[in-house]
């Protein structure tokens, strides 16, 4: 089992750790050179994606990957791995088994806190979550072409070690919005990485909504992680009139409960099913931080 991960950031990493002993190579990309004893450290060999070209050195060594992971996010001009390395995949990848690309929950939209599954119709409300949407459509006429499977993990919102509520917390810039009906889902970069494993060792295809089994208000997160650290939450304060940036005021523009019965239908079971045995979990073993 030979791994390339474009973009071997947060949670390609993670799932680089999780899989290390099972894959004879794993490579990675990174912008930024200096992150290069980082990703080593993490059993995977760096490379550097350029932004504008296809580096030979990747081409050279996508000749031997037999399984993909893109961890990279498109811009307005499409999916950099697409622009930059679509043709080598197509046609210069002969041990290629099995695609995997990380998306996001938000290509559904919003629907005023209503449950949403895969078969929802996508309705993305921002900028971002439209690229994803044509993004998961150019993997997937690249998947139909090659006749290799693809999964599209669309993940809701990402915490784990150094980022969750108590690094918020103990930085003292948690904060406690309050949006009447508003709830999110959640899942831990650990869950992220069992799915990636789970999917790529049986080459399975499909799309699958990752995350956790409890969607609950933002606030109600920030109060409990308080209270397993012995503090004191910070004020509520309404979404309404609370200083936003545009970005962090865009995601509450998006209010739905997501279902992720069909990977569990799989046989997939989370670690982490919901946020109260997470945060319990790491400020127990202090995995937090």
């Amino acid at each position: 089992m030979n791994i390339f991960l474009f973009g071997a950031g947060y949670s390609a990493r993670a799932f680089a750790k999780v899989i290390d002993g099972q894959a004879d190579f794993i490579g990675g990309t990174t912008r930024d050179s200096a992150k290069f004893s980082d990703l080593k450290k993490d059993g995977i060999t760096p490379f550097l994606f350029h932004g504008t070209h296809a580096s030979q050195e990747i081409v050279d060594v996508l000749a031997g990957v037999t399984h993909l992971a893109i961890s990279t996010s498109p811009g307005q001009s499409g999916d950099p791995v697409l622009a930059q390395f679509g043709k080598t995949i197509r046609h210069a990848m002969p041990k290629l088994q099995w695609i995997g690309y990380l998306s996001t929950v938000g290509v559904y939209g919003n629907h005023g806190g209503a449950w949403v599954d895969e078969n929802t119709p996508c309705h993305p409300v921002s900028a971002r979550s439209v690229e994803r949407v044509d993004a998961e459509r150019g993997w997937q006429q690249l998947a139909d072409e090659r006749g290799v499977p693809l999964a599209i993990l669309r993940l809701a919102g990402i915490y784990g070690p150094g980022r969750n509520a108590f690094v918020n917390l103990a930085n003292g810039n948690a904060r406690r919005l309050n949006k009447s009906g508003q709830v999110f889902n959640r899942i831990h970069v650990d869950d992220i990485a069992g799915v990636l494993v789970f999917l790529s060792l049986r080459n399975e295809a499909g799309i699958f909504n990752i995350t956790d089994d409890e969607p609950a208000p933002p606030q109600d997160v920030v109060a409990y992680a308080a209270e397993l650290m012995g503090v004191e939450p910070p004020e509520e304060a309404d979404f309404d009139t609370a200083p936003l940036t545009p970005m962090a005021r865009s995601f509450y523009g998006e209010n739905k409960r997501v279902s992720n019965k069909r990977i569990k239908a799989l046989g997939f079971s989370f670690r982490y099913p919901d946020y109260g045995t997470a945060f319990a979990t790491m400020w127990r073993d202090g995995s937090w931080k």
